[in-house]
């Protein structure tokens, strides 16, 4: 594996372990974080991917974007489609004010972003859960 793509993987775990911090704590949880960061996780685990094949990429944050770049190389995940169009909005949607994120929907950003790993991970070689 390239360091690069080590290197992606390295801060898509960062961004999984704040996600799953923020949504498992009772003290001052921030929902909105675990949104943004399961969102976080999801565009570095595909951009892992996508460096590792050396597809080049825009510096953008677009989750179907980057997908319709990795359907060459990983046709199946066309199934995650629907989990990345949920994770997408999550990228700017709690980060400004005038709406909040509930824990209902911080767990099932973290479920979605989840399904996401797990399929990278096996993808780039790696163990599925960590």
């Amino acid at each position: 594996m390239k360091p690069i793509t080590k290197e992606w993987i390295e801060k898509a775990e960062g961004d999984w372990n704040t996600a799953q911090r923020e949504l498992r704590t009772r003290r001052s949880p921030n929902y909105d974080a675990a949104c943004f960061h399961a969102q976080q996780c999801a565009e570095k685990y595909l951009k892992a991917r996508l460096q590792e094949a050396e597809v080049y990429f825009e510096k953008k944050h677009n989750l179907i974007t980057l997908l319709d770049l990795a359907l060459p190389l990983e046709p199946l995940w066309e199934a995650l489609r629907p989990a990345l169009r949920v994770l997408n909005a999550y990228a700017v949607e709690f980060r400004y004010p005038g709406e909040s994120s509930t824990q209902e929907r911080a767990k099932k950003a973290v479920a979605l972003c989840r399904m996401v790993r797990h399929q990278a991970r096996i993808n780039l070689g790696l163990q599925p859960e960590e």
